[in-house]
């Protein structure tokens, strides 16, 4: 009968428990360490309890993180993460708690001074979790490398998760913040449609760098004998070409199957199809500008693609 009194919060919270909870609920320190060593609740933290002895799911982790750390919610890739749909993050759950605020550190938790943190969170979400714009700005301003940062927030607008102008409110709330000029720039091509990091790297490190055409419109539909699909940029200034940023690891022939069925359903309507990867994107940009100006002015193109900053760039007529 001892858990019956809590077990709505036992459903809430994942079969955790604080003993700040079981108290509240008016069980005894004496019954709740009866529980403890018959095993019906297992010490996850100090004062924080698990109701099976089996390995603590990441659900279960994440709500013995905050009841632990008593009024704070989760952070960071933690608050990112959408249970379910996406493995669980690697690593310690990370917390936020108020500034004015010091939690003992335990394994598996790693936690987080905020200033303001009230105003920050949405405490409704099961559990509390930092709102989803200061997250990602947040891992944006701490990621090791621009391609991290840019990931950060194009992801979350990439999976219609927010919209870029509610990222650019946090990024200019801050009065602190690494690659903010990086990050303006970014959100300004979200704004403008940009879905990924792929999308991005393709307007910032292939095309403008090397003065070719900007796309004229992007996730273009296109009907094929399987339905409508979207093609993730379009020239369609130039004689009906399509770029496919391709971010996917194929490891198999059926998602290579598919990439070439809308090749051939794209030559068929008299369209070109060019695949880029990361390798073109980001490790052989100018490579790539010089293949795309042969192919652009192919297509009708009038311009001429000039070399970018790079002493090594592929259009100052160096290695092909």
């Amino acid at each position: 009968m001892d858990l019956d009194t809590v077990v709505d919060l036992l459903l809430t919270q994942r079969g955790v428990i604080s003993r700040r909870q079981l108290l509240a609920r008016g069980l005894t320190q004496t019954r709740i360490d009866t529980l403890l060593r018959r095993r019906d609740l297992v010490l996850l933290h100090p004062g924080t309890y698990l109701t099976h002895t089996g390995r603590p799911t990441w659900d279960e982790r994440s709500w013995a993180a905050v009841l632990h750390s008593g009024l704070s919610a989760l952070h960071l890739g933690s608050a990112l993460h959408r249970p379910g749909r996406e493995p669980p993050p690697a690593g310690p759950v990370h917390v936020a708690v108020d500034w004015s605020r010091r939690v003992a550190p335990q394994p598996g938790i790693h936690v987080h001074r905020v200033r303001g943190l009230e105003h920050l969170v949405q405490w409704n979400a099961s559990p509390p979790r930092v709102r989803l714009e200061v997250a990602a700005v947040e891992v944006a301003h701490r990621a090791t490398d621009d391609l991290a940062a840019i990931s950060a927030l194009a992801s979350v607008v990439g999976g219609r998760r927010t919209v870029a102008s509610r990222l650019r409110v946090e990024v200019e709330r801050r009065s602190r913040l690494r690659r903010r000029g990086l990050l303006n720039d970014l959100l300004a091509d979200l704004e403008r449609g940009t879905h990924s990091v792929l999308e991005h790297g393709y307007l910032v490190r292939v095309l403008r760098p090397h003065g070719l055409p900007e796309p004229t419109s992007r996730q273009v539909p296109v009907r094929s004998a399987t339905g409508r699909q979207y093609r993730d940029v379009g020239h369609l200034d130039l004689d009906g070409g399509f770029v496919e940023l391709d971010g996917s690891q194929h490891d198999g022939s059926e998602a290579r199957d598919d990439d070439a069925d809308r090749d051939l359903d794209d030559l068929a309507r008299g369209s070109a199809t060019l695949r880029l990867r990361y390798r073109q994107v980001f490790t052989t940009p100018c490579r790539t500008a010089a293949r795309l100006d042969t192919i652009f002015r192919a297509r009708g193109w009038e311009g001429t693609a000039r070399p970018c900053s790079s002493p090594a760039c592929d259009l100052r007529g160096g290695s092909s």
